[in-house]
């Protein structure tokens, strides 16, 4: 994976202050593998603004902390229409009034927490995305699912097995964002059916 080192310093002050709301969801594992993906997407699309994308990748989901774990695995991640559930909306509510204090606490200014705030509201709910830095964002939120690591985990939100669940992800493969996203996504999962063997399993 690509070293993430110069950007997590730059907003280490953000990781430190969001850090308390990271232990919902397993986003303490969610959240820096996204980030990771939105540096890589980053370094692919120069036009996009990299501190609103890395900020709100950063933040977009710490209003799970908010939620019971219960009615996030039960009404977030199941039934037809999951992602407009009310804990969806909740989520990215609560991710805006946590992500706005922790943004005026160490320092953004009100144009950069206009905008990462702007992205955060929707970012699961909202059918389409509204300009680059949105659609970065949204792909560096599920690039990490296609991943070992987030088979593993995102398996068991859905209460499928790995293989199950990669032959979900074989249908949403194509429905990212950007064009780069698309091709991560095809490379990584194929990498992870290698890893997994789940040609056998």
């Amino acid at each position: 994976m690509l070293d993430t080192t110069q950007d997590f310093a730059r907003y280490d002050p953000v990781w430190r202050k969001a850090e308390p709301y990271m232990r919902a969801r397993k986003n303490d594992i969610h959240i820096p593998l996204s980030f990771a993906w939105a540096v890589r997407l980053l370094n692919d699309y120069s036009d996009a603004d990299r501190d609103v994308c890395l900020l709100a990748i950063l933040l977009h989901d710490i209003g799970w902390y908010a939620i019971d774990m219960d009615d996030i695995i039960e009404k977030g991640f199941s039934g037809p229409n999951m992602l407009q559930s009310d804990v969806r909306y909740l989520h990215e509510a609560e991710s805006v009034k946590i992500g706005t204090q922790v943004l005026q606490a160490t320092g953004w200014n009100a144009d950069i927490i206009s905008q990462v705030c702007e992205i955060i509201d929707g970012h699961d709910t909202r059918f389409y995305p509204r300009h680059l830095n949105d659609r970065i964002v949204r792909d560096a939120d599920k690039l990490w699912r296609f991943d070992v690591t987030g088979i593993a985990v995102a398996c068991d939100w859905f209460k499928l097995t790995p293989h199950a669940y990669a032959d979900r992800l074989e249908d949403q493969k194509d429905k990212l964002e950007t064009e780069v996203g698309r091709e991560y996504a095809a490379q990584t999962l194929a990498a992870s059916r290698k890893t997994l063997m789940l040609h056998v399993i």
